[in-house]
């Protein structure tokens, strides 16, 4: 058992204590939360809903490319879709297809690229999401995998 402390100075320090270090502790996640909403990229609503020339409005959304096209332009495009598929996917093209479309879309969903039109979208979401799934196929694991736990 824990002796009470005695005397009024001891209680003093212990209220102080025990009021002093959730006021700290609420501080800085205060701090950390405001810092946070501050850095969030705001948009204008000018630019999110500018109306799109007739050209752009006619022509139909690019498609999400097919890894097999990837398989014959460049090595390092060929060294993705091995890794990607072969490793990652253990030869599952389907699955692998799938999974590159769901990277992709999530890429396009970020606020980096709202600003776009639809082409440029899709060109620099697939270049970064190109990026990004390397190094995990590379050791043969898939994000997407991971977080639906395939």
């Amino acid at each position: 058992m824990i002796d009470p402390p005695s005397g009024v100075p001891l209680w003093g320090a212990s209220l102080i204590g025990w009021l002093l270090v959730p006021a700290i502790i609420g501080g800085v996640a205060g701090h950390v939360i405001a810092t946070r909403i501050q850095s969030v990229k705001q948009l204008s609503t000018s630019g999110l809903f500018r109306k799109r020339k007739l050209g752009d409005r006619l022509r139909p959304p690019s498609r999400i490319a097919y890894l097999g096209d990837y398989f014959n332009k460049t090595p390092e495009a060929h060294a993705l879709v091995d890794n990607f598929v072969r490793r990652a996917h253990r030869n599952h093209w389907l699955l692998a297809q799938d999974h590159w479309e769901v990277l992709v879309r999530d890429t396009m969903c970020t606020t980096e690229y709202a600003e776009l039109g639809r082409a440029e979208c899709l060109r620099q979401a697939q270049d970064l999401t190109s990026i990004h799934v390397r190094t995990a196929a590379t050791a043969g694991q898939c994000v997407v995998c991971a977080a639906r736990q395939i």
